[in-house]
């Protein structure tokens, strides 16, 4: 999963972050290319026109925003400088929308839930880049959004639009997040955040307060972008200078032995070096799961939940393109996700099968599998970052009903590992009840297994001079967002006895 360029800062002190520039947040493919000379003329769509179309249909249908702008964006024609701008104004309106509601509900005297939903979302949009973005003129924010109101609505919709944003301005020193207190620790975090408060309660139950103020703090930074390197066509070292050496800023990850951090290098799925499989996109933290696999050549492993490919290609590489994995999904079309990974890669030793999970027991004989990933479904907060809408459509209950999935995925696929192989579980989220609590329920019902704290030297020495990992490790690891700026992950590795 590919991140952003530029980190957007969280806010030091309590008060609103440090509006900041709108860098470009790219998602799995976005770029702001522009159209084909052949393709026929339409009407030029301005950035905060097409950020607010998205953003209408998130808040309509609960389209997924990453996928939406992606299609938008390769439809505009945007510059590369505008389509960093609707991304960076739907993203951000996202993160923000209850905060946002929290300080527009003082301006808008007949109350935000009597507004068109298109109203609704400009007044959001605008008042986000009033409050949160330092290189947007307010001229500009203000002025585009009465032009926008006058042309999807009427006069009085535009003059009311005018009035809030010039009162929000003149009002803008007491529209901190500092200012925000609620009658608890939870309402106040929630609301300085724009987080659901059953969330934060849990988060603060689970990690306690300051940690749970981190993790959502971190949600609404911008993410950066990591690529990892295919050993097959060269090392990590090769690849720092070659990209260093055509201007863009690139470092070693901070946490992956095979990660490169990078900004500055504009749309990297849409480069020669990406085409030729010299590396793929993927977050940081998601690079760790082949890793903790650890399949060796020569090896046959399974990747259960397999789509979009970049964990399954990532332990193919490992094993030198030798040996077997199987790369498995539910769904028939994301197949094609899977093979022009590993075809770009260059790899033979993938192969792409579709099929219930629940199955996979039936359709490969018991203990014949070296290794066996589980990269499960799950809630998927981990990546709030890159799907704020998740803060929104997410339940309570739907936490519960997947965990019951994840642990009847767990009991299905642990019978394929032979004696004396591996076992890795894996969720981008930071529920417990998806994460440790899973894992100790199963390890109890399949005393098989133990966990395994034999990870790779790399990973463990990187994870522990961060201090996110002390002598007690165990096995298992839960990353959250702030630790490293990536994604927030759950690992664990186990074996199973001889």
């Amino acid at each position: 999963m590919s991140g952003g360029d530029n980190g957007r800062p969280a806010g030091k002190g309590g008060h609103a972050p440090s509006r900041t520039s709108h860098g470009r947040r790219p998602r799995n493919g976005q770029n702001g290319n522009q159209p084909k000379t052949d393709a026929p003329k339409r009407k030029a769509v301005t950035p905060r026109e097409l950020a607010l179309n998205i953003l209408v249909k998130v808040a309509e249908s609960g389209a997924y925003s990453n996928i939406q702008l992606n299609r938008s964006l390769q439809d505009s024609g945007l510059s590369r400088q505008d389509a960093g701008l609707a991304t960076e104004l739907m993203y951000g309106t996202i993160s923000r929308q209850a905060t946002l509601d929290h300080w527009l509900s003082k301006f808008v005297s007949k109350g935000l839930h009597k507004l068109d939903k298109w109203v609704h979302q400009l007044l959001r949009m605008s008042a986000y880049q009033l409050l949160f973005l330092d290189r947007i003129p307010t001229h500009a924010a203000v002025n585009e959004a009465v032009a926008i109101a006058k042309r999807r609505g009427h006069t009085g919709i535009s003059g009311m639009v005018n009035g809030v944003l010039r009162s929000m301005d003149r009002s803008r020193a007491d529209l901190v997040l500092s200012a925000i207190q609620e009658k608890t620790p939870v309402a106040t975090i929630a609301l300085r955040h724009s987080y659901p408060e059953w969330l934060v309660a849990r988060w603060v139950a689970a990690y306690g307060a300051e940690t749970a103020e981190a993790i959502c703090a971190a949600g609404n930074e911008q993410p950066h972008a990591s690529i990892r390197v295919n050993p097959l066509m060269g090392n990590q070292e090769e690849r720092l200078k070659q990209l260093q050496d055509s201007g863009v800023h690139a470092e070693p990850s901070a946490i992956a032995p095979s990660g490169i951090v990078v900004s500055g290098g504009g749309n990297l799925a849409d480069t020669e070096d990406f085409r030729q499989g010299l590396w793929s996109l993927q977050d940081e933290s998601s690079m760790l799961v082949a890793e903790v696999v650890a399949p060796k050549a020569g090896m046959k492993v399974l990747d259960c939940c397999a789509a979009p490919g970049g964990k399954s290609s990532h332990m193919a590489e490992l094993m030198d393109g030798k040996g077997k994995v199987w790369a498995n999904d539910l769904h028939a079309h994301k197949r094609e996700l899977i093979t022009s990974q590993t075809e770009r890669l260059k790899l033979r030793n993938v192969e792409a099968v579709v099929g219930d999970a629940m199955a996979l027991s039936e359709r490969f004989a018991p203990e014949s599998m070296d290794a066996v990933l589980l990269d499960a479904p799950c809630s998927g907060f981990g990546v709030i970052r890159r799907k704020p809408e998740i803060k929104w459509t997410k339940t309570e209950g739907d936490i519960s009903e997947i965990a019951g999935l994840q642990r009847q995925l767990l009991h299905r696929v642990s019978g394929l590992v032979r004696p004396g192989g591996t076992l890795v579980y894996s969720t981008c989220t930071m529920e417990k009840e998806e994460n440790e609590s899973q894992i100790e329920v199963f390890l109890r019902e399949h005393p098989e297994f133990r966990l395994d704290a034999d990870w790779p030297d790399a990973i463990l020495s990187n994870l522990r001079a961060a201090g996110v990992i002390g002598d007690e490790f165990d096995g298992q690891l839960q990353l959250l967002p702030q630790h490293f700026g990536s994604d927030g992950f759950y690992i664990a590795r186990m074996v199973k006895a001889h």
